[in-house]
């Protein structure tokens, strides 16, 4: 071989050689590409009467919406009892409500509503403030709402559960719950929950529990402490879009249960963030039970006045996240009795984490 060859054959065999180490090492096309932002509008205030509701919206301006959150004041002492979640859904333009026909009902939704109702008190300082989490990532470009719904609770007492599957070969980002009508004043969303299309979950009716990964369906609890045949629960599960490579993408359960709140007039708040190497936050669910609600189907509180104030983002010690936050790893839920002492109360929170590296 010429001197001249040996250069070539010796140029060629690097190229080659950096070519393998190039493709062999892991770099930054496998990380996690998954962010999230989180956008409110700040408060804004009501009901003013009884038996009334109020809706507000959060917008994301860029991004995709995986999910979304509720927070309210209900000020101290007269009516601290009557602010109550009506809804924590998505929507097309931040009033809109998806009612109609069940199935996939919207894509690449960029609003949140949160919409609370007062019973038969009021308070001054009732307020709803909605949150939306606006999502990016490498694979997950674009989403899809489904919906479904069901005739219920018809009875006093009587949980309304209805679940929502995310088609085949999609990823569940988040959802979210709404009762209508809204304006009964004793019907509420008590639970907006992470769950499984399987038996194992008798189908929605068991929880996803801490630790377990790709959930497919979302379920939304109504509960009501009157009879109504025309009350309606809706359950909304934010899905990747259609089409899109998931194999990449695990979205791990984060889950905690608390006793309480028991006493009459009481609330609290429980906290459950993402672990190290879970992924990014990118929705939350929040429901106040009966206890032990991912091994057993949902049971409903101790007592018909018990309801949710909330469902948001929030830092660990359970305060929620400003307009425009990028960093927050933890889901709050804020559960409340109404004027009675409950027994056997518990409340429950649920944080989605998600990582679309490989």
């Amino acid at each position: 071989m010429t001197k001249t060859s040996l250069r070539r054959f010796t140029a060629g065999r690097a190229l080659v050689i950096g070519a393998l180490l190039i493709l062999a090492a892991p770099g930054a096309a496998y990380a996690n590409t998954v962010s999230a932002t989180v956008r409110t509008p700040g408060a804004t205030l009501g009901p003013a009467t009884i038996d009334s509701s109020i809706s507000t919206s959060a917008h994301c301006t860029s991004g995709l919406i995986s999910s979304g959150g509720i927070d309210q004041a209900i000020g101290t002492g007269a009516g601290v009892n009557g602010n109550h979640v009506l809804g924590t859904e998505p929507s097309s333009d931040g009033s809109a409500e998806y009612t109609g026909t069940t199935g996939v009902v919207g894509t690449d939704v960029a609003y949140w509503i949160a919409k609370g109702g007062s019973g038969g008190q009021v308070n001054s300082s009732f307020s709803t403030t909605p949150y939306a989490v606006c999502l990016t990532s490498n694979l997950i470009n674009h989403t899809q709402v489904v919906m479904n719904k069901v005739n219920a609770p018809a009875t006093a007492s009587t949980p309304g559960l209805v679940t929502a599957t995310c088609p085949t070969n999609t990823a569940l980002l988040g959802g979210g719950a709404l009762v209508t009508p809204s304006n009964t004043g004793n019907l509420k969303a008590i639970a907006s929950f992470p769950t499984f299309n399987n038996s194992a979950h008798d189908f929605g009716k068991k929880a996803a529990a801490d630790g377990e990964t790709n959930p497919d369906s979302w379920s939304a609890v109504g509960w009501d402490n009157s009879t109504n045949a025309g009350n309606e629960t809706y359950a909304y599960a934010i899905c990747s879009g259609s089409g899109i490579n998931v194999s990449g993408v695990t979205v791990k359960v984060r889950y905690s249960e608390a006793n309480g709140p028991n006493t009459g007039s009481t609330g609290q708040n429980t906290t459950v963030g993402c672990g190290v190497g879970d992924g990014k936050l990118v929705s939350g669910g929040a429901a106040i039970s009966g206890g032990n609600v991912t091994t057993t189907d949902f049971t409903g509180p101790g007592s018909a006045g018990d309801h949710l104030n909330g469902s948001f983002p929030s830092d660990s010690s359970g305060n929620p996240v400003g307009d425009g936050t990028t960093t927050a790893v933890s889901w709050t839920a804020f559960t409340h009795t109404g004027g009675m002492t409950s027994t056997a109360n518990h409340s429950d929170v649920w944080a989605l984490c998600a990582n679309d590296g490989v």
